[in-house]
């Protein structure tokens, strides 16, 4: 479908390249290395270090959506969350960490799920001054805290400020009701209103999610979504096209979705909605005003590092000669144990030498700017002739544009960008 780029198309995770994991693949911990394996000599030469952001997974929710293939988990009402446990996992596997990352500075912490909003403010309070005693985090460090509509939440949305979090992610998905409830969502519209109203009053930045080509939408309920969403005024705005991914509930009762030429109708009005409105498309599905681009996301989309903590959390590291990719165990009660032993880890590998030019387009493609070609050197170690071929290829079909410093996708690689990402499989 060109006007998507799915996850499973190419077996990655497609925000952040990273190889998909089965539960058989974390039958065992990895082995336990030292940081003088990751840094003794290899094929790379990196002259540089890329920036460093930290992702930590919280991994309950309070109902499992259908279309969702993150690692989370539903939470029994009835039972108390486990929050001082998983902080006290959280803590050890950051401390087994730090040798693969001493010194580098943090430059964005962004704590993800499932839905973290669910453990108290005093928890995320804890697991933020935990994190701040052991990593060296940079002037005016953005931390993004995603967060559900409900009102047991929305209630907490001042608390999270003051714990430290600067910036809150709210997963809206649509404003029409009954779309909700074949979503699987736990709010409705007027509390998704009242969410997104708490936290303009509570945080200077926020994000806005919403979902479109939904079960049985039309153009004007997509209409209507947008522009209750755009007069709420978020400063930033994540718009994705609902995708059926494996191994999810959707995958095994598909529901009935907006044919594609309506899918291509609703995202071209969503483009020009959204610029009239004062949002720049800066990435394929994110739009935000001046100064409101999300830092965190940014810094995958640039291949930079990120240290990834938590249940099924994923890293990308940089050493001078390599880059590796690790994943911690999926099982939340399982990462507490292996986490609290001292070996979280499910999988640590290196990344291969010709899977590093995909792994970089990936990414920096679905950035509206593209990528300096200098930060492809720096980034991979490899040398510009490793994309010659197929940048060429991109060019010759009008999928970008290049000068000698800059490559960005043409509005043509913007709508086929799976086309535009496979020619550098």
């Amino acid at each position: 479908n060109p006007i998507q780029t799915s996850a499973s198309s190419y077996g990655f995770d497609i925000t952040m390249s990273i190889p998909i994991v089965s539960a058989a693949d974390e039958a065992q911990p990895a082995p336990q290395r030292d940081i003088q394996h990751y840094m003794r000599p290899g094929l790379l030469q990196l002259s540089s270090l890329p920036p460093l952001s930290l992702y930590v997974h919280i991994p309950w929710c309070l109902r499992k959506c259908p279309y969702c293939d993150f690692n989370s988990h539903a939470h029994q009402g009835g039972e108390a969350l486990p929050e001082q446990r998983y902080l006290d996992a959280l803590c050890a596997d950051l401390e087994a960490a730090l040798p693969l990352v001493w010194g580098r500075q943090v430059h964005s912490v962004f704590i993800g799920g499932g839905t973290p909003s669910l453990f108290a403010p005093a928890s995320i309070d804890r697991l933020l001054a935990d994190i701040r005693a052991r990593l060296p985090l940079a002037a005016g460090c953005e931390v993004t805290l995603e967060a559900n509509p409900g009102t047991f939440e929305k209630d907490r949305f001042r608390a999270f400020r003051a714990a430290g979090v600067t910036r809150l992610s709210i997963g809206v998905q649509s404003f029409n009701d009954p779309h909700l409830q074949a979503l699987g969502r736990v709010h409705d519209r007027a509390q998704a209103i009242a969410a997104v109203e708490e936290a303009q009053q509570a945080f200077e930045t926020f994000n806005l999610d919403l979902m479109y080509a939904l079960p049985g939408q039309t153009l004007a309920e997509l209409d209507a979504d947008l522009r209750t969403a755009l007069a709420l005024a978020p400063p930033h705005l994540s718009v994705y096209h609902l995708t059926i991914e494996p191994n999810t509930w959707f995958a095994k009762h598909p529901p009935t979705v907006p044919p594609d030429d309506e899918a291509y109708a609703m995202l071209d009005h969503i483009t020009e909605h959204t610029a009239q409105a004062g949002l720049e498309r800066y990435e394929v599905s994110a739009y935000a005003r001046s100064s409101h681009q999300c830092q965190h996301n940014t810094n995958y989309w640039e291949f930079g590092d990120y240290l990834g903590i938590g249940a099924g959390a994923h890293s990308k590291l940089s050493f001078a000669h390599r880059v590796v990719r690790q994943v911690r165990f999926r099982d939340p009660q399982r990462y507490m144990d292996q986490a609290l032993a001292g070996q979280a880890l499910a999988q640590d590998n290196e990344v291969r030498r010709g899977d590093l030019p995909f792994e970089f387009m990936l990414n920096a493609l679905r950035l509206r700017s593209g990528f300096a070609l200098q930060d492809f050197v720096e980034r991979t170690g490899l040398a510009l002739t490793a994309i010659e071929a197929p940048l060429q290829e991109a060019e010759r079909k009008g999928l970008i544009l290049r000068d000698l410093g800059r490559v960005k996708p043409t509005p043509r690689g913007f709508d086929f960008l799976s086309d535009l990402q496979e020619l550098f499989l």
